[in-house]
């Protein structure tokens, strides 16, 4: 077997004494009771538990440690039966070569089936891996014979799982092997192994990377242009059989995205094709990750020849300049991934961080692809031997050799006991001292102090020597690859680098960005604001690269940057602001309409600066406090409203942002827009008032009151609501006209008032619109006058209205006007509210009218929460029909759910209530995120993924699907309770 681990004669028994120490007393007698179950079923592990020696204590030891170790023990006790019995190597090969094996038919003929195979490749895995990892811990292994053990592993569980999909593939007629016993045997199937697996430098809890490419012409194919189907339907099963948990577990988490393209590219590639990719299209990063790469899996000699293939792509023969900087730019893409701040002990990446693991490769990498195609010992796949070469080749001295290799092996020793504890792919140190505790004992450190000035020491070590490597670079490079925006045409792996964020347009994105660092923008013309959004950029991008329409997202930054009349303050406010940063990018990300918003009125952005925001709430007060300031000293009509126009844009905005970031939920939010709502209406009236009597005067007992209808008028205003009014009035009837300059009757008096109210309400300014309004709920619809005397609406409501309109009723509200008017109109509705009515006619009425809007106005989809049987429309007339026909009132301004808990108390069942109540209170919060995010209905398959994650929080579940599968129950026991109410 290529790579065989030999350490001769090496038994676990050979371990030191003392060599680890146990985590507690009661982490020790956990771990005993797990041994004494175990020596029940393994005699190995009796006569391990009978006797007080070393080896007994060091097991108890490791396997308090390991939780991980702990319950592979307590799962499959042979495991470290095994490990007791046999020689550590004799162990590990036999463990890799029945992996390897794992595949073949039995003697009788039959092919294993499929989850046959899984379960050999999962239990070969898992006592291998728990050999090593207690021959690791013993120092009978070192990091360079655990690498090595895991890598050997992972190449035989990849090899057999690939033979035995060839084989059941030719069994079923979808390939003809040439050799069935020896599957890959010419099958010019090639399996590269990438990154640590094809250096031999397995992690302990590694993913394997892999990629699969192929030859259509290697005589297996019938028809060759089959071959990325055939063979990608069968790549999807190798993941499943390596990477699927089942009862035994997994073999190894499998990714195969490390192939060209693999946004957009099949599991399996042409051999031709990535070789036109590679020459044509390459990255950086792709040159560096094909220097380990090796032939794992498959036809081995296919892989060998694509691999010479594709050396000139790997190791360029001559070095110019733009070749230089494409290789700094690789240590650009490295520099800033995350984790990469500041030594520390406790939270550390030693893989990414400063001083960590991936310094050290690269350091190596980068100078192999300098080198390497002049140098062919250079190219070498062990970052060991590649340090070792590089010594020889004088490109570096012995001194960083041996200091760059002990470190190396020292990190990774470091790296294998993070993993260890838990079997979980990560390369932080643990941020308690506890659990620090638990990975310095298990490196054979007495105390987290000894263990924390030597890692400290290897990481400054690291450090140092990758700084002298290179100069200092700009910080204008992100973990997920190179940014660079300088001169006029664009960097080829910056293009890539925005790909790979989400960016479905990279040219025209980087052109954008070029835009703002040409200082073409007021707020970029300085040098110094260019700098601080430069340091920006990267977060930005990464954060907008995670919404499913990320090049939306930065084109409603890019339009905000264009409007602001100055930009340093606020980048820099936003550079010492990670939260405010966040916010701003969450809402470019998650919330297009509020990012349309700032973009046309950048000047809503800064009430977002006040400190105390999120703390207050937009209580009414709140509101009309600030209102009341912000409208003093306005001399003019079209003043005051276009400051109500700011006022509102503004006050909408940052309501919404408290909605978005979770300060306060949907209720409290259509509280808050309807209280909003109110207030602006009120002072518009006010001013349409005030300059009615400056051109017509007063007419004499003249009064107004103006009613909210719908959902202003039972609290429920969205973001996007629009306003439902009625405009009531009164007067003397001995007075026949107005007493101004230009006299009115009073018709066209208090017609002209509500004209202009709409108009101060909806007419486009500058400053845009306040509110669209609807007044098609007053007497007689469209049809009647626009504004109603009392006593014809007294009289109206009395005698002509239809249910639909005493529905409507049971929601007025009283918004603004004469006190005197107000009193009488809610007097006149109160009394119409409780006139007995035909209980059977309301119930036909109201039945009728669902069952006509069913019809004329299906919903969408179940995200159409109004219009969906069971949805907002069925709780409304619930409520309302409540409102007709029981024996009570709500309270003025009731919202729904208020009305409901008050007319609902013995009509509707306690779970009844509650499923209303619910579904209104979901569908409520929903509706809020919604309209305060997105203009038009939500679809899921577009929406920004911000948005996507805030329905998902704010409903409390994981998914859309599982959200849509929670509106469909909750709407059905809605239509249900809304047939048997009104019937």
């Amino acid at each position: 077997m290529t790579g065989q681990v030999r350490i001769t004669g090496k038994w676990l028994r050979d371990v030191r004494e003392g060599v680890i120490r146990p985590m507690s007393q009661a982490e020790t007698r956990n771990v005993t009771s797990v041994l004494k179950e175990a020596a029940q079923r393994e005699p190995e592990v009796a006569a391990l538990m009978a006797e007080d020696g070393p080896l007994r204590a060091f097991v108890i030891a490791a396997l308090t440690l390991s939780p991980y170790l702990r319950d592979v023990t307590a799962v499959d006790p042979k495991a470290l039966a095994l490990a007791l019995s046999s020689p550590i190597e004799t162990l590990v090969e036999d463990g890799i070569r029945q992996a390897r094996e794992s595949w073949r038919p039995a003697e009788s003929g039959a092919a294993p089936s499929e989850s046959e195979v899984m379960s050999r490749l999962r239990i070969a895995k898992r006592r291998v891996s728990y050999a090593v990892a207690l021959a690791d811990l013993a120092r009978i292994f070192g990091a360079r014979e655990t690498t090595r053990s895991l890598s050997l592993l992972a190449d035989a569980t990849v090899a057999a799982a690939i033979d035995h999909l060839l084989l059941t593939g030719h069994d079923a007629g979808k390939v003809t092997l040439k050799n069935p016993a020896a599957p890959s045997e010419g099958s010019g199937m090639v399996v590269l192994g990438m990154g640590k697996l094809g250096a031999y430098e397995l992690n302990y809890s590694s993913d394997i990377d892999i990629v699969v490419f192929f030859e259509p012409l290697a005589g297996i194919l019938p028809d060759p242009d089959d071959g990325t189907e055939v063979l990608g339907r069968m790549m999807r099963r190798l993941v499943r059989i390596m990477q699927d948990r089942t009862g035994d577990g997994y073999v190894f988490r499998s990714d195969l995205r490390l192939r060209p393209d693999p946004g957009s590219t099949p599991l399996a590639i042409p051999v031709e094709a990535a070789l036109l990719y590679y020459e044509g299209r390459g990255q950086n990063w792709e040159r560096a990750a094909f220097i380990k790469a090796r032939p794992i899996a498959g036809d081995l000699t296919a892989g060998e020849h694509f691999l010479r293939e594709l050396t000139p792509f790997i190791f360029r023969k001559y070095l110019d300049y733009a070749a230089i900087a494409d290789i700094h730019s690789i240590k650009r893409q490295i520099h800033a991934h995350k984790g990469h701040g500041s030594i520390a002990v406790k939270g550390h990446n030693v893989k990414l961080g400063r001083g960590g693991i991936r310094e050290i490769e690269f350091f190596a990498q980068t100078q192999q692809l300098i080198a390497g195609g002049r140098m062919p010992p250079l190219r070498v796949r062990p970052t060991e031997a590649a340090l070792a070469e590089l010594a020889k080749a004088g490109w570096i001295d012995t001194e960083t050799r041996d200091e760059l290799t002990r470190c190396y092996w020292f990190l990774r020793d470091v790296e294998h006991r993070i993993q260890m504890v838990r079997d979980e792919q990560t390369h932080i140190l643990p941020d308690t001292e506890s659990e620090l505790k638990r990975i310095a004992y298990m490196l054979g450190f007495a105390d987290t102090a000894g263990f924390s000035r030597k890692l400290e020491e290897t990481l400054r070590t690291v450090e140092t020597r990758y700084a002298n490597l290179f100069e200092q670079e700009s910080k204008l490079s992100a973990g997920e690859g190179n940014l660079v925006f300088t001169g006029q045409k664009d960097d080829p792996g910056t293009l890539e680098t925005l790909k790979r964020l989400g960016f479905k347009r990279p040219e025209d994105m980087s052109r954008v960005i070029r835009t703002w660092h040409n200082g073409r923008y007021r707020a970029t013309r300085s040098v110094e604001a260019r700098e601080r959004l430069t340091e920006l950029t990267p977060e930005l991008l990464r954060v907008f690269g995670e919404s499913r329409q990320a090049d939306d997202a930065l084109l409603r930054f890019d339009s905000f940057l264009a409007g602001l009349p100055a930009g340093i303050q606020l980048f820099s406010l936003l550079g010492n602001n990670p939260a405010l940063l966040a916010l701003l990018v969450n809402i470019m990300s998650a919330a297009p309409r509020l990012a349309d918003t700032i973009a046309k009125r950048p000047h809503v952005f800064d009430g977002m600066l006040d400190p105390g925001l999120m703390a207050e709430l937009p209580t009414r007060d709140y509101l009309a406090g600030r209102l009341t300031a912000f409208l003093g000293g306005a001399p003019h009509y079209e003043e005051v409203l276009d400051r109500l126009r700011i006022f509102a844009a503004e006050q909408r905005f940052l309501i919404g942002i408290r909605l978005l970031t979770g300060s306060i939920g949907g209720g409290i939010a259509a509280r808050a827009f309807t209280h909003l709502a109110d207030l602006v209406i009120g002072a518009a009236f006010d001013a349409v008032v005030k300059e009615m009597r400056e051109s017509h005067g007063d007419f004499p007992g003249g009064r107004v009151a103006v009613v909210g209808m719908g959902k202003l008028g039972s609290f429920e205003l969205t973001a996007g609501s629009d306003v439902d009014l009625i405009l009531l009035y009164d007067y003397d009837d001995a007075a026949a006209e107005s007493t101004g300059p230009k006299p009115l009757d009073a018709v066209r008096y208090f017609t002209r008032i509500t004209q202009r109210l709409i108009a101060a309400l909806s007419a486009p300014t500058a400053e845009g619109i306040l509110y669209e309004v609807d007044m098609r709920l007053r007497p007689s619809g469209n049809k009647g006058p626009v504004a109603t005397r009392i006593n014809a609406f007294t009289k109206y409501q009395r005698e002509e209205a239809w249910t639909w309109e005493h529905m409507a009723l049971t929601r007025a509200r009283i918004v603004c006007g004469d006190e005197d008017l107000k009193r009488q109109a809610e007097a006149v509705i109160a009394e119409i509210l409780a006139t007995p009515r035909d209980r059977a006619k309301v119930t036909a009425d109201v039945a009728e009218m669902r069952s006509l809007i069913d019809k004329e106005k299906p919903p969408r989809d179940i995200w159409d929460f109004k219009l969906i049987p069971g949805g907002l429309i069925d709780i409304e007339f619930i409520a309302q029909y409540l409102a007709l026909t029981g024996d009570r009132a709500a309270g003025r301004g009731a919202s729904t759910a208020e009305a409901l808990k008050s007319l609902g108390e013995g009509r509707l069942g306690a779970d009844e209530m509650e499923t209303c109540l619910g579904a209104l209170a979901l569908y409520g919060e929903l509706s809020q995120i919604i309209r305060l995010c997105i203009d038009g209905p939500f679809e899921p398959k577009d929406a920004p993924a911000g948005l996507v994650d805030l329905i998902c929080t704010a409903a409390d579940v994981p998914t859309l699907k599982l959200l849509e599968a929670d509106l469909a129950r909750m709407s059905k026991a809605v239509r249900r309770i809304f047939q048997a109410t009104v019937k």
